[in-house]
């Protein structure tokens, strides 16, 4: 993480009823795009339990083998992506006319709503790419909404230190009184990457109605009696009267804590469109092989 912009913690988070791990999840090693190698830690399985996130994928490697062909055009609709870049390079181009390059330690929001048809090609031969993807549902009322985009390059993101060991990126929501790159009405997401220094203890407080989990990807944690080593993610239980999360470390460690409140509908998903109806689905289907979906004079 790049310690330029990082300031003091605004206000401590208190939390007298901390969560309890429910639940670890491995995720499963497999491909997407042109044959990209990745590990999917959310998957649709899920879905219901960590309403509003649908999908979080993890990749990480040195051999451009596993990365280099990228995600050529795909399409969208329905839900939002973040992907979060730790090292290597990534340019996005889209139907809507929006063009970026993600770089370390910048994150790529993208809207699909009504749709969207981008691409996702590394800009690198050699060297490390990892970083994290994670897709964020859409309510019914904004699934068709306009297409929307923004790069954040690491300097935009909004960082902060407490006194217990911890230096965190706060990429959506807000965090002892820091709020994040990206705020959202319907789903109110927290986001934060969250380093912890050997001994460090990180508390964050959170509605006890909001979904939450953390993904370990550097040593492992303390939630709770649970041991979070990484590679794992922690889905954290919905306990009555809990006010947020205690995260402990004996040694240096790194991870996700993704948290947001419940949309409760119903979820169709065929690939890349996510809808609340198998006939919202069929609908998706046929604008994209018309040609309608991801229409620049539409977006």
């Amino acid at each position: 993480m790049k310690t330029d912009n990082i300031r003091p913690a605004l206000d401590a988070e208190i939390v007298l009823q901390p969560r309890t791990v429910e639940q670890l999840v491995t995720g499963h090693p497999t491909s997407d795009g042109a044959g990209v190698k990745l590990t999917r830690v959310l998957t649709q399985p899920l879905q219901r339990r960590l309403d509003p996130f649908l999908m979080l994928d993890a990749f990480g490697s040195d051999n451009p083998h596993d990365y280099i062909a990228g995600f050529p055009d795909h399409p969208h609709r329905g839900f939002e992506t973040i992907t979060y870049m730790i090292a290597g390079r990534m340019r996005h181009r889209d139907s809507a006319g929006h063009e970026g390059l993600l770089e370390n330690g910048g994150v790529q929001w993208m809207t699909a709503g009504r749709g969207v048809i981008h691409s996702e090609i590394p800009q690198q031969e050699e060297g490390v790419m990892e970083g994290f993807q994670l897709w964020l549902n859409l309510p019914a009322r904004d699934k068709l909404c306009p297409p929307w985009y923004r790069d954040f390059g690491a300097a935009e993101l909004p960082r902060f230190e407490t006194g217990d060991g911890a230096a965190v990126t706060v990429i959506a929501g807000t965090s002892h009184g820091v709020k994040g790159a990206v705020t959202r009405d319907a789903t109110a997401p927290l986001y934060l990457d969250i380093h912890l220094d050997a001994g460090a203890t990180f508390t964050q407080a959170l509605p006890a109605a909001h979904t939450v989990f953390a993904y370990v990807y550097r040593g492992e944690v303390e939630i709770g009696s649970t041991v979070v080593a990484a590679q794992r993610m922690a889905i954290l239980a919905q306990d009555d009267g809990a006010d947020g999360v205690v995260i402990r470390s004996e040694v240096p460690a790194r991870l996700l804590l993704i948290a947001g409140r419940p949309l409760n509908e119903p979820i169709a998903q065929y690939g890349p469109f996510v809808m609340n109806t198998e006939q919202e689905i069929y609908q998706a289907l046929r604008d994209f092989r018309e040609g309608r979906l991801g229409d620049p004079a539409d977006a």
